[in-house]
């Protein structure tokens, strides 16, 4: 049923009818496609008139398609098909989610096996699951970080980070950078280095302060200033890479200057990998490029295997020792529930034995060396490759010029995107595990479509 122009509610009849409609279209083998086309005006409608029409026209104008929206319906591996049966390669990977590709048949069955034992948690009893997560999790992190706590997404992650940091040092700012994305809620907000996302929700949290990013120096006068004028840092927050900034790789000795003034000022160090995290750089996390464990670590995106939200934040015994006395201090409902545990022991177990940073690191080299090569030629629009493993940002002249070039990939079959707001830089963020064929796929439409728009 397309969404209703007036605001007459639904009958409980028609609820039940309505919702039993998209219940059978779940569980449907096949789809006619007098139904497919169905599906794709009751999609608009619905954006339309109950969700948000300015994200269904800006989805719209993100493909120069305002004929049409593309419905996303199925997808396995690294390609996904919308509901009108055209098939896409994703190399956009949810902005980072598909690490492990779409539907990893090992997730999946984790997560079908919890569910039919045990979907959700009574939050009294202790969940065997959380436990286990916990342990991996606490193994596979660099130096002493081993304390976690789960949650569903990355800005809770970062919130989670932040009240950690106040809580442990008794004081309340943060410097973060410039450009950096670190999620939408309040205090995470506060942290955004993109004025766009900020300034219609201010006055924010005050004690935070922004430096450009890549500038361990920019840093250490900042704590000079504060320390200076008796102002209280709890901690440096940064993207290991900016990834929504689009792929922005620092100075090899950026991030060992950061952990040598953090100790120096005793402030604490928080690595925001919330899109790093998991093997999407060619390290399964992106700190270890360089050799610094931070105090805190914000964990999301692929932590979940790609199928359930999950995210985390996770630090030092010392430092976690105070959210042990209150251990009810800071909790979630659907935190850390066992369907998320499951899928993330998943998600561990697939990029380890399937070595996922590994894959990512060598496919991360040929793709830059072919990208670059691509740049050559086109170096008038292609302004330039940067990024390490797989997450890659392509810079053009202008975000007009970006997003014709994400418009015609996306007619040519492959999904690429701008940062949110802006598409002078695309990125490029496909499965880990994307094969070499599918690979050159891309570059030789990225090709294509550069010829044809030149």
């Amino acid at each position: 049923m397309a969404a209703r122009m007036a605001r007459d509610q639904m009958t409980r009849k028609e609820i039940i009818k309505e919702s039993r409609h998209w219940l059978d279209l779940i569980s449907a083998r096949k789809i006619t496609r007098y139904q497919r086309r169905k599906i794709v005006r009751e999609t608009i409608g619905n954006f339309d008139s109950y969700y948000n029409k300015g994200f269904l026209e800006y989805r719209k104008s993100m493909t120069e398609a305002g004929e049409f929206a593309a419905v996303e319906w199925t997808g396995r591996g690294s390609y996904f098909t919308d509901i009108l049966g055209r098939r896409y390669l994703d190399c956009l990977g949810g902005y980072g989610i598909y690490s492990a590709g779409i539907r990893h048949p090992t997730v999946i069955k984790a997560v079908q096996h919890q569910l039919e034992r045990m979907p959700l948690s009574s939050q009294e009893l202790l969940d065997p699951l959380r436990g286990a997560l916990g342990e991996l999790l606490g193994e596979i992190a660099p130096g002493d970080l081993q304390k976690c706590f789960f949650i569903s997404n990355g800005t809770d992650a970062v919130e989670g980070a932040m009240k950690l940091a106040r809580l442990y040092t008794k004081k309340s700012g943060f410097i973060s950078c410039l450009r950096g994305f670190h999620g939408k809620s309040y205090g995470s907000l506060s942290l955004m280095g993109k004025s766009e996302y900020r300034v219609d929700f201010e006055p924010l949290l005050q004690d935070v302060y922004f430096v450009p990013f890549g500038d361990a120096t920019a840093v250490a006068m900042e704590l000079e200033k504060a320390a200076a004028v008796g102002l209280d840092i709890a901690g440096v927050v940064v993207e290991p890479i900016q990834g929504e900034a689009g792929a922005i790789v620092p100075p090899d000795d950026y991030w060992p200057r950061l952990r040598e003034i953090c100790t120096r000022f005793n402030v604490l160090l928080i690595a925001d990998e919330v899109q790093t995290g998991m093997g999407r750089t060619g390290k399964l996390f992106g700190v270890e490029h360089w050799d610094v464990v931070p105090d805190i670590m914000c964990l999301g995106k692929a932590l979940g295997g790609g199928v359930m939200p999950l995210s985390a934040f996770i630090s030092t015994p010392e430092i976690w020792g105070v959210l042990e006395g209150n251990p009810f201090i800071h909790s979630s409902t659907f935190g850390g529930n066992p369907l998320a545990c499951a899928a993330g022991i998943a998600a561990i177990y697939v990029t380890f034995a399937e070595d996922l940073p590994g894959r990512a690191a060598k496919s991360g080299e040929y793709l830059m060396e072919k990208l670059r090569e691509i740049q050559a030629r086109h170096s008038d629009v292609l302004v330039e490759v940067r990024g390490k493993g797989l997450l890659i940002g392509l810079e053009f002249v202008t975000s007009e010029f970006g997003y014709s070039v994400a418009a015609g990939l996306f007619r040519r079959g492959v999904l690429v995107a701008g940062t949110l707001l802006n598409a002078k830089t695309l990125r490029v963020e496909p499965a880990l595990n994307i094969s070499k064929k599918e690979m050159n796929e891309l570059l030789e439409k990225l090709d294509d479509t550069l010829d044809d728009l030149s």
